[in-house]
C-alpha cells in the first residue's frame, strides 16, 4: 500500500528562491543608472550615489563571472576524449556487418556526434587545441593511431576500415560526422 501524500501548507509555493532571498536591493541604483543614462550627460551624482552604483557594479560583475563555464584541467579534457572516442569506436564496430560489397572494401558506415567543446573533440582527435577546419580526411592507419583499431568478427572473416575516413566538425552547432567503408579482410587480400 503506498504512503500518503501530505498535504501543503501553501508556505512553500509562495516563497522565493534562496539566491532571490540573498540577493541585495538594488532598486536604488538602477534607478540611478536609468537616470545617468537618460540624462544628458551633465548629470552630477553625490559620493554616496557613487558608492550604490559601485557596490551595483561588484555585484553584477560576480553575477557574470558566476555564469561563466569552469575551464576544465588537462585530466577532464583527456577523460572526456576517451569517453566521446570509445563512443565512436562503438557506434562504427555496431554498423560494421556482411554485405556483398564488404568482398571489395564499398561498405560504407556513418557516425553523427555531438560535442559542444572543441578543445575535447581536438583531444579525441590528438590535436593539440581546437580544430580549424570543418573538414578533414584521414587515411585509415592515421584514424586508428588515435582511435585505436577498429575491426568487426563475421562468421568466416573479420571486417576492418578501408579507403579514407572523412571527419567533419561543426564547432558552431557542436555535432560531427565521421564516414568511411569498410570490408572483409580475407577476400580484399586475394
Amino acid at each position: 500500500m503506498p504512503a500518503a501524500k501530505r498535504k501543503s501548507d501553501g508556505a512553500a509555493s509562495g516563497s522565493r528562491t534562496k539566491k532571490a532571498k540573498n540577493a541585495p536591493d538594488h532598486t536604488e541604483a538602477q534607478e540611478l543608472v536609468g537616470s545617468l543614462i537618460e540624462g544628458d550627460g551633465d548629470v552630477e551624482i553625490s559620493p554616496s550615489e557613487a558608492r550604490v552604483v559601485a557596490e551595483y557594479t561588484r555585484w553584477l560583475e560576480g553575477e557574470l563571472a558566476a555564469t561563466k563555464p569552469k575551464e576544465k584541467s588537462l585530466e577532464e579534457i583527456q577523460a572526456a576524449a576517451e569517453k566521446l572516442r570509445n563512443a565512436c569506436v562503438s557506434g562504427i564496430k555496431k554498423q560494421m556487418a556482411w554485405k556483398p560489397t564488404c568482398k571489395t572494401g564499398g561498405a560504407k558506415w556513418s557516425y553523427d556526434g555531438v560535442c559542444a567543446d572543441p578543445i575535447i573533440f581536438g583531444s579525441m582527435l590528438n590535436l593539440d587545441a581546437a580544430p580549424k577546419w570543418k573538414m578533414h580526411k584521414y587515411t585509415v592507419p592515421e584514424f586508428e593511431a588515435f582511435m585505436g583499431s577498429i575491426e568487426a568478427s563475421v562468421r568466416y572473416d573479420t571486417l576492418e576500415l578501408c579507403g579514407n575516413v572523412n571527419v567533419r566538425y561543426q564547432p558552431d552547432e557542436g555535432t560531427f560526422k565521421m564516414s568511411g567503408s569498410y570490408g572483409a579482410l580475407r577476400h580484399m587480400n586475394k
